[in-house]
């Protein structure tokens, strides 16, 4: 194998080991199976691409924080300001196993979620009770992961994807959302840009949201020589969210900036799924 393209896929997989992994958690092994997906399904496509996954998980956690709620289980139940991309982290591995595991590793893993999201639960600053639990919460989040996923394998990876798999990429995904306990969830890409505009009045953009997203863009890589890689996923994230998301973060974009930042992102996709085919 060419050393160059091992190395590259050594980092990668190294960004998401299981070093924090407990016992029955996401980051086990896992044998690869059909179980939630079957073959031929869109969204083992979608989730096959490394890049796009970590800057629609980028996005979506700009995103999934706007929200009060979602954001009050990250502020009193979380290590962020030690840990911020360690949910991104989970968040791949549960998506890897429920993607591409047996049916009994995914049922492992939405169990041991649910068990988490029991404990889960607090008040908000204004007295508004939260809960992990809430089926509204639960949709919100699965909302953005996916609207986010698609729109960067779109843009890095497929712009040519039809209208139709964007479809069953959100009707295939529905069942994993329904199993942690959402409701009324979107199956078409119409139905999830409504949800996206009706929950819009319920998001907000203040000072715990500031530092939340403050220390995600901090966040400093293991090893130096990564942290330009770093700095461009963190961009290239908000780059990918809604104008109007951006707005509600204040996001600044320099003369030419989100262009480099687009040309970076596509080269650095191309260059690790080069690395990881081989």
């Amino acid at each position: 194998m060419n050393p160059l393209r091992a190395s590259i896929a050594k980092e990668v997989r190294a960004m998401f080991a299981a070093d924090d992994a407990q016992p029955g958690s996401a980051g086990d092994s896992f044998e690869p199976g059909i179980g939630l997906f079957a073959e031929g399904a869109v969204a083992r496509d979608v989730h096959r691409d490394v890049t796009t996954m970590m800057i629609g998980g980028v996005s979506a956690l700009f995103l999934q924080m706007l929200h009060p709620g979602a954001l009050g289980g990250v502020w009193d139940h979380s290590d962020f300001r030690n840990d911020m991309l360690g949910r991104l982290r989970r968040t791949a591995r549960f998506i890897a196993v429920t993607t591409y595991g047996r049916q009994e590793d995914a049922d492992r893993v939405i169990a041991r979620v649910r068990r988490v999201h029991d404990h889960v639960h607090g008040t908000l600053p204004d007295g508004t009770p939260y809960s992990a639990n809430d089926p509204h919460l639960l949709t919100w989040v699965h909302v953005t992961e996916l609207i986010s996923f698609l729109r960067a394998w779109r843009r890095y990876h497929n712009p040519n994807i039809s209208r139709a798999d964007q479809d069953r990429y959100f009707a295939e995904n529905a069942i994993v959302a329904e199993r942690l306990g959402a409701k009324d969830v979107p199956r078409t890409l119409h139905q999830a840009e409504v949800y996206l505009k009706m929950v819009r009045e319920e998001l907000r953009a203040d000072a715990r949201v500031r530092e939340v997203a403050g220390v995600l863009l901090a966040h400093r890589a293991d090893k130096a020589a990564a942290q330009p890689v770093v700095d461009l996923l963190m961009r290239a994230g908000q780059d990918m969210m809604p104008d109007w998301a951006q707005r509600l973060h204040r996001v600044r974009w320099r003369p030419g900036e989100r262009i480099a930042v687009r040309i970076g992102a596509g080269g650095l996709t191309k260059t690790v799924g080069w690395a990881m085919s081989g």
